[in-house]
């Protein structure tokens, strides 16, 4: 294949920055943006890309962004076009600037070799990569850390490296435990993509300033460790060489993986026809939502009416099928926020109404019950920050479940979902050779802990043939034949939604 002419596209960017350089300077009544200086590499701040371009935010339209016009001067401001591509949205916000050299022509020419590679690991990201982006606006960092868990895993939220480095962003034990996640028997915050973008951030941020603002220093230290690129930067100096990334002496890896993520996001700025970029829509296909207490798999997907084995996919740092006691609670649901907030489950068990009172905002109602400005007002379809005293506002704030725990040391089969109560009637069972209460429950579909509760027994409390059990049993239940021997279910789905059952 022809490789990629490199310093003809350097030539054509620099021709676009001297013209938008020609146009800030121009434009007399635009507000410039602080220059950033890097002594040291030539991956700086790209002002010709991304000084005239306002950052767009999400269709949904959580903020917007006014310019106010010169005094004295009538001006029609063209509408921006709206961005409904999330890596248009990305692509629009890269900004280093980049400078020919052997080995990031080889990174690019790599890339070119692979044209479906972003179309392909886009797949696994497409359910995080908001999220993402937002979080990087927010701290108002680069947007090339955006492209890290795909040079660091493909994203693969699982995945552990040769050193154990795990998850999306690849952390290690040590530095993942420095920076809050959580890693126990129950819970790999390392493999929670949301949680783990937090403390790589934070990581990163906390190495842009070690290395004094320079981010080629920083997200080499990243892959290699602080310590390694420290002493390649000394021993550069001992020799009165050039100390900038390029020249400084590092493994193989960490000298290939600074110009991966430079050769990405190069041709993400150059919209390079032979490299595929899929579109993925400008919104969150996703929402985070807090269950505020320990939940089993099975349960919540009954609840959601989402397939268990998604709620695992999206939700790879539970190592189990059930959350710890200890927390975290947090599950990431296949739902836009709209959808979230509107559906039935959230309507029943995440909803609570709230009389304003005096001196109340929304700010202040956000922060008391642990929400977002934007949740309120998309909860109670308002359009304002405005509220009115004695008004009645839905806020959102888990309410008290009954139970979202199956009681696998009863029996691993054991599984009901609270359903709404029914007309009941008392019918007695007389206890037979071999009778147990897992038995008895699965015969008149009823729970271990009903049997235990309405006959004030202990769980491991043996039966004796003759004894009587009391039972609750909805009508029309109670003409059931006495369990049949070795009467087992295997299928733990019939079990959470027992009107799929059937009679063996």
């Amino acid at each position: 294949m022809q490789r990629y002419n490199l310093n003809l596209l350097l030539l054509r960017l620099r021709l676009f920055s001297v013209i938008g350089t020609c146009a800030l300077f121009l434009n007399a009544c635009a507000t410039t943006q602080p220059s950033v200086e890097n002594k040291q590499d030539t991956v700086a701040i790209n002002n010709s890309l991304v000084s005239t371009t306002v950052v767009e935010q999400p269709v949904n339209n959580e903020t917007k962004e006014t310019e106010e016009a010169p005094k004295k001067i009538s001006l029609t401001k063209a509408e921006k076009p709206q961005i409904t591509d999330l890596w248009q949205r990305i692509s629009s916000q890269l900004r280093f600037i980049i400078e020919p050299n052997e080995r990031l022509e080889k990174r690019i020419n790599w890339y070119l070799a692979q044209p479906n590679y972003l179309v392909s690991v886009s797949k696994r990201a497409k359910p995080y990569l908001y999220h993402i982006v937002k979080e990087v606006e927010r701290r108002r960092l680069p947007m090339e850390l955006v492209l890290l868990p795909f040079v660091e895993s493909d994203f693969r939220p699982k995945v552990t490296s040769s050193q154990q480095a795990v998850g999306a962003w690849q952390l290690v034990n040590s530095t993942a435990y420095h920076f809050g996640i959580t890693t126990d028997q129950w819970y790999d915050g390392r493999q929670d993509v949301l949680a783990s973008t937090h403390a790589a951030l934070d990581y990163l941020s906390y190495l842009y300033r070690r290395f004094n603002g320079n981010w080629l220093h920083a997200l080499a230290a990243y892959n290699s460790g602080e310590g390694r690129v420290k002493s390649a930067i000394k021993r550069n100096k001992r020799r009165g060489k050039n100390t900038n990334f390029w020249h400084l002496s590092l493994p193989k890896e960490t000298a290939d993986y600074v110009p991966k993520l430079i050769a990405l996001s190069y041709l993400l700025q150059t919209e390079h026809p032979n490299f595929k970029r899929p579109n993925i829509p400008n919104y969150a296909l996703t929402s985070p939502l807090d269950i505020g207490q320990q939940f089993d798999f099975s349960i919540l997907a009954s609840l959601t009416g989402v397939d268990k084995a998604l709620l695992h996919k999206l939700n790879p740092g539970y190592l189990r099928h059930q959350s710890s006691p200890n927390g975290p609670h947090i599950v990431l649901l296949p739902f836009t926020e709209q959808a979230l907030y509107t559906s039935s489950f959230f309507q029943r068990y995440f909803s609570q109404t709230y009389t304003v009172q005096n001196n109340d905002t929304l700010y202040r109602l956000a922060k008391r019950f642990n929400t977002s400005i934007e949740t309120i007002k998309l909860l109670n379809n308002k359009t304002s920050d405005m509220i009115r005293v004695g008004e009645t506002l839905k806020i959102s704030q888990a309410q008290a479940f009954d139970s979202l725990l199956i009681d696998y040391e009863i029996s691993p089969y054991v599984a009901q979902v609270q359903q709404p109560k029914q007309m009941t009637m008392e019918f007695h069972h007389t206890i037979d050779e071999g009778d147990s209460l897992w038995k008895i429950s699965k015969h008149y579909k009823v729970s271990v802990k009903d049997l235990l509760v309405w006959n004030k027994l202990k769980p491991n409390q043996v039966l004796k043939p003759g004894k009587v059990l009391v039972l609750h049993l909805p009508k029309g239940n109670e003409t059931q034949k006495k369990p049949a021997p070795n009467v087992f279910l295997s299928d733990l789905e019939r079990l959470v939604k027992p009107e799929t059952r059937s009679n063996r």
